[in-house]
């Protein structure tokens, strides 16, 4: 098992934006999250109290070319089925479209992507007792989703503008250049499991069981370089842990394989493909 405690979890992901309110309106409108704060040019975003999506104004930041190395998706999990349909309707209300739908075994998805080209997951989890397993491994697939039995859930056409109260940022999947290398940092350095080895070209690993927090893939090619410093897209995600032991042991690992920086009360570090994670204790 990794090193990281089982209740760890994911906190907010921050992206870099050329227009904040062309993205606000989008995340508002499209996905149900609400404005909850903005500061130091900074826009946070979320359900209930939680913060999910901050967005950090940069009209000046460059789009970030293809196929390099960052954010291939968000994930924002719901608590429920009925949720996922009204998440659904909301996306068509809004006259938006999904680019991909897929029933993962241990989950139910929608893909789509903001207007700046960050691609976002809407998803439920199936109860973690029904996920099935191959050996050590958590099984999992890309099917096609039953949209209509999803729009058909009981309650799911009923109206809700935002978000429900315990929607979270569930995971995190990023472009990487090597498995090898990526599985270094995110495994053997920080502490998290390794729940999925079997997609072509991915690894999908977590603390705790979960069937992944962090996804990495090399879809984008292998050996896929950076793009520019500052480009639009993934500023960094928090991880997070819950107490201060925890965090000053993951600092300690991962200070012997990189450069770790003191920011916004953790430890700030890049993975090998230039993907930022914050470190925090709760």
């Amino acid at each position: 098992m990794g090193e990281l405690p089982a209740d760890t979890r994911l906190g907010a992901i921050r992206l870099r934006a050329g227009d904040v309110g062309l993205l606000r309106d989008f995340y508002e409108r499209v996905i149900g999250l609400r404005a909850i704060a903005s500061e130091d040019g900074v826009t946070a975003l979320g359900a209930g109290d939680r913060s999910l999506v901050e967005l950090v104004s940069d009209p000046d930041a460059p789009a970030r070319p293809p196929r390099t190395t960052g954010l291939f998706h968000l994930a924002v999990l719901v608590p429920t089925r009925a949720d996922l349909a009204r998440a659904l309707r909301r996306v068509f209300e809004a006259g938006w479209h999904l680019s991909g739908a897929s029933d993962h075994l241990v989950s139910e998805a929608l893909y789509l992507s903001d207007p700046e080209g960050n691609g976002i997951e809407l998803y439920r989890d199936r109860p973690r007792g029904e996920w099935p397993r191959e050996g050590d491994e958590v099984a999992m697939a890309t099917l096609p989703l039953d949209l209509e039995s999803l729009l058909a859930e009981p309650g799911g056409d009923a109206n809700a503008p935002a978000m429900p109260d315990g929607t979270v940022l569930g995971h995190v999947h990023l472009q990487v250049s090597e498995l090898d290398t990526a599985s270094a940092f995110w495994v053997d350095a920080l502490g998290l499991d390794v729940m999925a080895s079997l997609y072509p070209g991915a690894l999908f690993v977590s603390a705790g069981g979960y069937h992944h927090h962090v996804g990495l893939n090399t879809w984008a090619g292998v050996g896929a370089p950076r793009p520019p410093a500052g480009s639009r897209g993934l500023d960094r995600f928090e991880l997070v842990l819950p107490d201060a032991a925890s965090e000053t042991a993951a600092r300690d690992r991962l200070t012997a394989v990189g450069e770790v920086r003191d920011e916004d009360g953790g430890a700030l570090v890049e993975d090998p493909s230039g993907n930022a994670v914050l470190v925090r204790a709760s």
